[in-house]
């Protein structure tokens, strides 16, 4: 991804998961052909744990006849939920969970013992099970009588990593307990002096060991190398500089995490020329990864090498010829660095798409690149940003609606069936929102919520891993707290359950007037809703709101009690629970329509006066007379937030940028329609002369 400080566009991407996954959540049955055991024993216990999830452990001894296949069977007392399973695949059918032996690990001797990790989810406490069956045998810890120690109880939480590794080799198993990541962004990536030169401070030991509190399990460390190497032929990258690296990849995994390095915005500095200069330009790759490959041979092996970042090629003649120049940079790596021996002989490396991309059109060729190498200890990767126009909000796209979620659950069930299915893991190295560049408010609150609820709900569905792009604008690199606790509740709930939302986080209540009841149409997600409070006090169900079906009516009473004095604004905070995920908060806000006035400016600086009145923006329109559509983006007449137009709140203004007079012609008049949350539109009318611009009212 390209740092926010250079404005250039995230790609899009998608995924990982597994077959039985997709059967799980289909409710299929995996049958198993086992033998009965005569007796066993399991000893279970809690790793870590953290708000709403938690990591398992469970080892099951053999204590009967040698067994070839197994299925272990245990039930939740506390609505614990597995979520994600390595060493066997794990189905949930109501409180019951069934965890059934992966192909390597079917067979268990007589006094022999297996183990298996899983993620799960909690609410209000997380009790260990008491009873556990092997191929419908009662574990007591005896052959058929009564047990040898007490039953197992959990173990008090830590933050140390799972004690059942996933095996050496298995890539997909490995996979599946990185999730989920965070990426280092804008730090080594940065394109400048040092690791500060887009502005984030030096990274420090306790800004890792506070992201793996968070309950992130691996970590992307994005690098830029092209100003920190020396000439040709030889490209010496620069000491001090690989020290750096070294040193905080070795922090990471001394934290426990997964890490992965790249080469990253060299893909746009250099090797994006390829088709014009490729001797050189393979010349100069191939250089920098037998450095990095000697340099990291003898790492532990949660170090993950990712080939490049979002690979793109500038002149190339078609997308045919993009492809096999991406071919032959991921061939060149891979033989790099499996020649290079110690670890890296069998080290997973991270091969992307074009773009990143999880168009059909880049991941089909990608998979015949994976099938050709019969390289087992492979993953593949993919970055999401969501549908365009809601990520950052252009041509109308405000909501989290069908196109949306179609957009994500296609490009997902693409990477899914293309590598998944076949047993080759996927990471999603980077995702978000693209309006995040800019500021995290570019997108309303409340879509935003459901936009992450659902990423992470169809992540799991599909067991892919999950990267956060974060350049600074989500944990802060000094203060180590959320600029957006909302989001990343939501965002951490969304690993292991899911979330009831609602059609908005606002009600609004004009300002003068009768007080009527108000409605919202319940998104309920699989949940059951529980009932409404404003802060520790519950709302009086069929008093102060009613629930039919979905739609979830405030009583009129209700509403006068929560609008107060109707002050413009939010006047109260409620919210809605679920059975599960995190409650939904719904804002009250008393407002009158917006009031717009004249104003005289220039094309760099024309903010026309504006009082909102309680009232917030959500997009605007521009046309000319004629009806045609008016400014950048002249195939839709939606203008894009924040880039054409911006509202400012403080100041009681709404700024149209340089951006948007550089096309729009001179001497037109041009009507620009407002769209306000509470419903409300607005006409206004600008004309540009020159440099000059005039805006009215009429």
């Amino acid at each position: 991804m390209a740092g926010s400080r250079i404005g250039r566009l995230r790609r899009v991407g998608v995924i990982t998961g597994a077959v039985t996954a997709l059967l799980v959540g289909l409710g299929i049955t995996v049958a198993v052909n086992a033998q009965a055991a005569a007796g066993c024993r399991v000893a279970y216990s809690t790793a870590s744990q953290w708000p709403g999830g938690f990591t398992g452990n469970v080892a099951v001894t053999n204590l009967g006849d040698p067994i070839s296949g197994w299925s272990l069977v245990w039930t939740f007392s506390n609505g614990q939920r597995v979520t994600q399973a390595w060493n066997a695949t794990v189905t949930m059918s109501g409180s019951q969970a069934t965890a059934v032996n992966a192909g390597y690990n079917a067979a268990i001797a007589t006094n022999a013992t297996v183990s298996f990790g899983f993620n799960g989810s909690w609410t209000g406490s997380n009790t260990a099970p008491t009873s556990f069956t092997l191929n419908g045998v009662a574990c007591t810890g005896n052959v058929g009588g009564t047990p040898t120690s007490a039953p197992p109880t959990s173990v008090p939480p830590t933050s140390a990593p799972p004690t059942t590794p996933p095996p050496a080799g298995n890539a997909m198993a490995a996979v599946a307990a990185m999730q989920p990541g965070w990426n280092l962004g804008n730090s080594f990536d940065a394109v400048g002096a040092d690791e500060t030169a887009w502005g984030n401070p030096r990274v420090t030991e306790a800004l890792l060991d506070n992201i793996r509190a968070q309950g992130f399990n691996s970590i992307r460390i994005p690098v830029t190398w092209s100003n920190h190497h020396g000439a040709a032929p030889s490209y010496t990258i620069d000491a001090a500089w690989l020290a750096r690296v070294k040193e905080v990849v070795n922090w990471a995994l001394a934290d426990g995490f997964y890490v992965m390095i790249n080469i990253h915005h060299d893909s746009w500095q250099w090797i994006n020329t390829m088709p014009t200069d490729r001797a050189n330009v393979l010349n100069r790759y191939n250089a920098l990864w037998t450095q990095l490959a000697a340099a990291f041979r003898d790492s532990p092996s949660k170090l993950v090498l990712e080939s490049v970042n979002e690979p793109q090629f500038t002149g190339a003649s078609d997308e045919a010829q993009s492809i096999g120049l991406l071919n032959e940079l991921n061939t060149s790596f891979r033989n790099i660095v499996r020649q290079s021996g110690g670890g890296n002989a069998s080290r997973l490396l991270v091969i992307p798409t074009l773009h990143t991309s999880a168009d059909a059109a880049r991941v089909d060729p990608a998979l015949s690149w994976f099938t050709s190498t019969n390289d087992a200890n492979l993953i593949a990767t993919v970055h999401y940003y969501g549908y365009w126009p809601f990520s950052v909000n252009v041509a109308g796209g405000t909501r989290f609606d069908a196109t949306v979620q179609s957009d994500l659950t296609g490009a997902f069930d693409r990477v899914y069936n293309a590598f998944v299915s076949r047993n080759i893991p996927v990471i999603v190295g980077e995702y978000g929102l693209l309006g995040f560049d800019r500021h995290t408010g570019t997108i309303e609150q409340g879509e935003k919520l459901k936009f992450f609820e659902f990423f992470g709900y169809y992540a799991r569905s599909r067991q892919l891993t999950t990267m956060l792009w974060d350049n600074g604008q989500h944990f802060g690199r000094t203060s180590f707290q959320w600029s957006d606790p909302e989001l990343t509740a939501q965002m951490k709930s969304s690993w292991t359950t899911r979330s009831g939302t609602a059609s908005s986080d606002q009600v609004y209540v004009p300002r003068t007037g009768s007080i009527t009841s108000k409605s919202l149409t319940l998104n309920l997600n699989g949940t059951s809703f529980q009932r409404l409070s404003q802060g520790t006090t519950n709302l009086a169900n069929g008093t102060d709101y009613t629930v039919s079906g979905s739609t979830l009516t405030l009583t009129a009473s209700a509403v006068t009690r929560l609008v107060g004095n109707r002050a413009y604004g939010v006047n109260a905070n409620i919210q809605a629970h679920f059975s599960t995920g995190v409650p939904w908060r719904i804002s009250v806000i008393t407002y009158d329509p917006p009031v717009l006035a004249g104003a005289t400016g220039t094309t760099s600086a024309f903010a026309l006066p504006a009082q909102f009145r309680g009232d917030q923006l959500a997009t605007m329109e521009a046309k000319y007379a004629d009806g045609t559509n008016a400014g950048p983006h002249n195939w839709t007449s939606f203008k894009e937030f924040d880039v054409a137009f911006a509202p400012n709140y403080t100041a009681n203004t709404i700024t149209l940028t340089s951006a948007f007079f550089a096309e729009v012609n001179d001497g037109a008049r041009v009507a620009l329609t407002f769209h306000f949350w509470s419903g409300t539109t607005l006409t206004y009318y600008v004309t540009k002369s020159g440099s000059n611009v005039t805006g009215s009212t009429t």
